[in-house]
């Protein structure tokens, strides 16, 4: 038996099994590193199966190197300095992540340089404790998303199927196990008719945003912090019992010390943290869709992004609820009645009490009413705010229209509200104008003045189908209803063309519009009620008093154009005397031919790239001298067959996508 100081026996589990494992996993530690911080310095994310590649492959080309420069000893690699192996090592590492890098994704590095550029100051400490505060919540959506089979979909390996009933199934339901932001998100992509299918569309308008109220002690302590008093102090009464509740907000009853009756809409307790957290989480995935997936892409996922972020992040603002009330009321006194702001803060917002029921359960108030007048005055003066006052509530839905005690109607809940500029709204009348009249023309012209065109199309192929359509959907004797919106959007996004956010946000309005006038007057018929408004506003502007001041506003818009004609007129006949009449034209004003030469010249520079290192591959293979790898070889002509190799594979890479593109 061997003493303490005896070796290892050849068949111990130790002396075979516990230093390989060691040298394994210490190799694994340094293939890491090497791979993290050769990416860090490039600014590349490489994904782990890249990263432990290029580590690998730069690590044993640091060994070769350092052992071949310093010479070959008699007791191996132990002699090895490890410092200059490292660095060689993560040279070998940056320059195998670069060539990586060029073979999966050409034309890469322009963005990567824009990207640092404009990169700002790090701040280490603030980064590591966001990313481990968002850590468990993204870890917690990405287990949903692979319960529901969507990991394929996020990460942009397999190709969206969005017209499958059972993808659309497990859609809502992993947006409604997530909860938070992600169940507001799919109730604003169920709006998006003009973007997703039918499939889709009818399981997000399914989901429900209802959540429990949040606990009176923290709703007492923000009420405090944000009036500058106790609630006791401010309100006579106030009702801890909130009347309803949301993701964000929850409403209460009160009493101001005027008298006067008041509802109290408060933020929930943390919900900014808990918003900013999942719009992170969610501007990362469209982000990387946006990347990695072309159907991401084609549908605009990261623009959609943005804007639902941009429109969450201002829906944490009362303030601006209060603007967007304030921009309504405006508009002028109407048949509709709006809430007064009695005061407003970030998180606080007091309203004006108004006396009514929702539509749902109105139906004792709406008897002997006229409910058709009603309905027509809602719509008047819905169009009116699309129209002509440019700012609209953009979620219409019967739980935000009241009916109030004197059998008036009035508005609720301006924290969702549309605003169009005015060449949009001129578009969109011309669109109105266009579906009353029936007239083809006219609606392919406001549609293209109205959507954001993806892909070239056919204008005469577009303006025969949407003669069809109306044919189909308006023609004599069909009852249309809202329901072609969706028909007309799917005809637009084969053509290529998409809504932007504000346009699509109208069409959903009145979409949701469509339903509460149906139960406010049931067998409301909004396109032939719309197509009435529009021949009576036609009517009006028809009038020689309307004619007039439409005549003096072009001639106004003409006006400097007329007053510098005479001089332009003289240069040019000057310039033609002298024979000194040139021309200027803006070469490369389309994108797409940007896009073309752009793909050209990054091709053709990897194309110069790949002969470059055939050509210095080929000389170093025809090199005498040189440090001996093994005999026979030495260590140039080694790396001129490696370099040889990916030479082809480059210049092969730019024979493959020339083919494929036709360029």
């Amino acid at each position: 038996m061997p003493g303490n100081g005896a070796a290892v026996p050849i068949g111990s589990t130790q002396g075979v099994w516990s230093i390989p494992v060691v040298g394994v996993l210490l190799t694994l530690a340094v293939v890491v590193v090497l791979a993290r911080v050769g990416g860090r310095l490039l600014g590349v994310r490489l994904g782990w199966g890249r990263a432990l590649a290029a580590g690998w492959v730069g690590l044993i080309l640091g060994i070769i190197t350092v052992w071949a420069v310093n010479g070959r000893h008699p007791h191996g690699p132990r002699n090895l300095q490890w410092l200059p192996v490292l660095f060689a090592a993560l040279i070998a590492t940056m320059l195998i992540a670069v060539l990586m890098e060029l073979l999966s994704r050409p034309g890469r590095f322009a963005a990567m340089e824009d990207r640092l550029r404009n990169s700002p100051v790090p701040h280490p400490w603030r980064a590591l404790r966001q990313r481990l505060a968002h850590t468990r919540r993204y870890i917690t959506i990405s287990r949903i998303a692979a319960r529901h089979g969507l990991s394929a979909y996020l990460t942009g390996r397999r190709a969206a199927q969005p017209d499958t009933q059972p993808l659309a199934r497990n859609i809502r339901q992993a947006l409604e196990e997530a909860g938070g932001m992600f169940v507001k998100l799919g109730q604003v992509l169920s709006t998006r008719a003009d973007l997703l299918p039918p499939d889709v569309i009818a399981e997000l308008s399914r989901l429900q945003d209802q959540v429990p109220p949040a606990s009176p002690g923290p709703v007492e302590a923000m009420l405090t912090e944000e009036l500058g008093a106790p609630a006791a102090e401010y309100f006579t009464s106030f009702d801890p019992q909130p009347i309803a509740a949301a993701s964000i907000a929850q409403v209460h009853r009160a009493q101001l010390a005027t008298g006067e009756q008041v509802v109290v809409k408060v933020q929930r307790p943390g919900v900014r943290a808990l918003v900013e957290g999942d719009l992170d989480i969610l501007l990362r995935l469209a982000s990387t869709l946006h990347a990695r997936a072309s159907w991401a892409r084609e549908f605009g996922v990261l623009d959609m992004a943005d804007g639902f972020a941009v429109a969450l992040r201002e829906e944490l603002d009362f303030r601006i609820e209060a603007r967007n009330i304030a921009a309504v009321a405006a508009g002028g006194p109407g048949q509709i009645q709006i809430p007064a702001v009695h005061s407003a803060s970030r998180r606080v917002l007091v309203l004006e009490r108004l006396d009514g029921v929702n539509v749902r359960d109105a139906d004792g108030r709406l008897a002997g009413r006229d409910r058709l007048a009603l309905a027509r005055g809602l719509l008047t003066t819905m169009l009116r705010q699309v129209m002509i006052e440019g700012t609209f509530h953009a979620d219409p839905h019967p739980g935000n229209v009241l009916v109030l005690r004197d059998g008036r109607l009035a508005l609720i809940d301006f924290g969702s509200v549309g605003r169009l500029d005015p060449l949009q709204q001129a578009a969109l009348r011309r669109l109105l104008l266009a579906v009353a009249r029936r007239n083809a023309t006219e609606l392919h012209d406001a549609l293209l003045d109205l959507a954001q065109v993806r892909r070239p199309a056919d204008d005469d192929l577009l303006e025969h189908t949407l003669a069809q359509f109306i044919a189909q959907h308006l023609g004599p004797g069909v009852l249309p209803d809202a329901s072609m919106f969706n028909a007309l959007f799917r005809l637009l996004v084969n053509f290529g063309l998409v809504f932007p956010p504000v346009i699509g946000g109208v069409f959903r309005a009145m979409m949701t519009l469509e339903g509460t006038l149906d139960m406010l007057s049931p067998g409301f018929d909004l396109i032939a009620e719309t197509r009435n408004l529009a021949s009576s506003w036609l009517g009006q502007m028809l009038t020689p008093t309307s004619l007039r001041e439409a005549a003096t506003d072009e001639a106004l818009g003409l006006l400097p154009v007329l007053r510098r004609l005479p001089r332009r007129l003289d240069r040019i006949t000057t310039s033609l005397e002298h024979g000194s009449l040139s021309t200027r034209i803006r070469v490369l004003a389309d994108e797409s031919d940007r896009r073309f030469l752009s793909a050209l010249a990054g091709r053709a520079i990897l194309a110069f790239v790949g002969a470059t290192l055939g050509i210095m591959s080929v000389m170093l293979i025809g090199t005498r001298s040189g440090p001996a790898f093994f005999p026979g070889t030495s260590l140039l002509h080694l790396l001129g067959y490696i370099g040889l190799f990916f030479s082809t594979v480059l210049i092969l890479r730019v024979v493959i996508a020339t083919s494929r593109d036709g360029i």
